[in-house]
């Protein structure tokens, strides 16, 4: 007959269990405390929604006090850096496509001799508009900064042009994203974001899911090397991406109009290297646990710090060095650069090269550890 009491022993045995397991299950363990710990540092220190220090390249035939005024006064409001001059407007559009700076500032080469004849030259100043919450801080700051940049410059007998209006025509020209949709810049950012979750988890549990079902027994009896077991898992999973990819591009330009400038078999040719990035780090997970529990946190675990420190949620430049260093290593901050290039900007293969060698270094990294530690798993 069961009883019905409560018995305060057999309730402390249960929780003295429940510890001794929680001891055991180290990766758990270590999980509850440092998923937290990381959410804490990466929202705490490296999210940061107002970025600063922007990069911008002068593009100026100008080199007067007027020029000068208006660098000086643009880097002293902390949201510029004047990383490079460039010579020509070829040059300029080069720098904005491959995103290595976010404006750049034009002036003609008459701007001072027309300003201090009060003829209101005009200066231009080109903007990458792909992700608008990282512009729109500081084309709030650069407006103020050209009602009163030339102030201190037009004294005596110059400061009648100061009164009634700005000296200079300040304008503004937004590239590429030019009425700054938000879906511009998420809906592409997604198709990154939805294959690092899915090939990941997946391709970790299901090797995870055979060592369980006691079906790697038959894996191991064969002669097949770790290297084509691996690369085997793999290629199904590869097509299973690419299903993933069209789909998200088709919902992309019939629901949101996503602009696809581009070429598609480069997108495609692209999103190959990151899917085997991907798919590398899930294969390698499943090497280092030994259940799908464990296999569903370490693939968070490495999902996290991707959503948060690619420039997918929060602009990549308003993040600190050390976030923005930690970021340049994970295969998402290069595929949304990527895709985001060729659809909205038309980049080809010379632009996007910077952005592809990392994912396939970063996957031949992860691929040589994955089957390292499966021949260490088959020993």
């Amino acid at each position: 007959m069961i009883s019905l009491s409560f018995n305060f022993s057999r309730f402390g045995a249960v929780i003295r269990k429940e510890f001794v397991q929680m001891k055991r299950d180290r990766l758990t363990f270590a999980m509850m405390f440092g998923i937290p710990i990381i959410q804490l540092i990466l929202f705490g220190f490296a999210i940061n929604t107002d970025p600063k220090n922007l990069p911008v390249a002068l593009l100026s035939q100008d080199n007067g006090p007027f020029v000068r005024s208006l660098t000086s006064q643009m880097v002293n409001s902390g949201y510029f850096t004047m990383t490079s001059t460039v010579h020509t407007e070829e040059e300029a559009a080069r720098l904005l496509a491959e995103g290595k700076v976010q404006f750049v500032l034009n002036i003609p080469g008459d701007f001072s001799r027309k300003l201090v004849r009060g003829e209101h030259p005009p200066f231009l100043l080109d903007v990458d508009a792909t992700d608008p919450s990282a512009i729109s801080s500081a084309i709030q700051v650069v407006n103020q900064i050209s009602q009163t940049a030339f102030d201190r410059d037009l004294a005596g007998p110059l400061h009648k042009l100061s009164l009634n209006s700005p000296p200079a025509d300040f304008r503004i020209h937004l590239q590429y994203n030019p009425d700054k949709i938000t879906q511009y810049n998420i809906v592409p950012g997604l198709t990154g974001v939805v294959l690092t979750m899915t090939m990941v988890m997946i391709t970790a549990l299901a090797v995870t899911r055979e060592r369980e079902r006691g079906t790697m027994e038959s894996l191991l009896a064969t002669p097949a090397r770790p290297l084509e077991v691996m690369t085997g898992k793999i290629i199904p999973y590869v097509f299973v991406g690419y299903v993933q990819i069209f789909v998200i591009l088709i919902a992309a330009k019939l629901l949101f109009g996503i602009p696809m400038v581009g070429s598609l078999p480069l997108v495609c040719l692209a999103a190959l290297c990151f899917i085997l990035a991907t798919l590398a780090v899930g294969i390698t997970i499943s090497t280092l646990v030994q259940n799908q529990l464990q296999a569903m946190q370490m693939s968070f675990f490495f999902f996290l710090p991707s959503l948060l420190l690619s420039g997918f949620m929060f602009p990549f430049r308003g993040m600190p060095v050390w976030a923005q260093h930690l970021g340049e290593l994970l295969p998402l901050t290069h595929f949304l650069r990527v895709l985001r290039g060729i659809l909205l900007k038309g980049n080809g293969l010379l632009e996007i090269w910077p952005d592809v060698w990392p994912m396939l270094l970063f996957a031949f990294a992860v691929m040589t550890l994955g089957a390292f530690r499966y021949r260490q798993t088959l020993d």
